[in-house]
């Protein structure tokens, strides 16, 4: 079976949580569960330093706004990561060029990266914390399952993620859009009262 399935998931899941990706791959491959991981995502040098970068996405992923300076540092790096990974998956296999494999794996991890910037932008809106940690956690916990899932049925779990990701893209343009409108009554609402205000302490006649 062609590895395709599992590199579009792998990429939409790099642009979720790369580090995550790696990880999980790299414990498949190293312990046996799979033989269709690379010997470089299975390197103990490669799942320490995965590991650790994950346990930082995981706390810099659940406070709001640190959780957007993080993103923005990490506009290059999934979508590469995707790249890199896809790549790898490809040249595993041989049922698919490596240059195609980052491609896909690049544009996939690059879309879902800014759907999650972007809903985050707009969940941090909101004062409230406990969004973005409910957020962070379902997109932990879906990376986790997705990626798993993928390992045995690649072709449902590509379903799967390309569903979320068109429904990511559908969802952040309405969240946009009610924020805008939010922000334009806002704005209309301060002008109506500045100009009420001015016409009270206007020069008397």
């Amino acid at each position: 079976m062609s590895v395709l399935p599992l590199v579009f998931t792998s990429g939409w899941a790099s642009g979720v949580n790369a580090y995550a990706v790696v990880l999980l791959l790299g414990i498949f491959g190293a312990t046996g569960v799979t033989d269709e991981v690379p010997d470089a995502l299975q390197r103990p040098d490669v799942l320490i330093v995965a590991g650790v970068l994950f346990l930082c996405e995981a706390v810099a992923d659940k406070i709001p706004y640190v959780d957007s300076v993080w993103d923005s540092v990490h506009t290059v790096i999934r979508p590469v990561a995707g790249a890199v990974v896809g790549a790898l998956l490809a040249g595993q296999s041989g049922s698919l060029p490596d240059l195609a494999a980052g491609a896909i794996g690049g544009s996939t991890a690059l879309t879902s990266h800014l759907v999650k910037a972007g809903t985050r932008m707009a969940v941090n809106t909101s004062p409230e914390p406990f969004s973005n940690i409910a957020l962070s956690t379902a997109e932990d916990l879906g990376v986790a399952g997705i990626m798993s899932f993928a390992i045995f049925h690649p072709v449902a779990a590509a379903v799967i993620a390309g569903t979320l990701l068109v429904l990511g893209v559908v969802i952040l343009v309405f969240l946009w859009s009610r924020i805008r409108r939010f922000r334009r009554r806002r704005a209309q609402r301060r002008e109506e009262k500045r100009l009420a205000a001015a016409g009270e302490h206007g020069p008397p006649r």
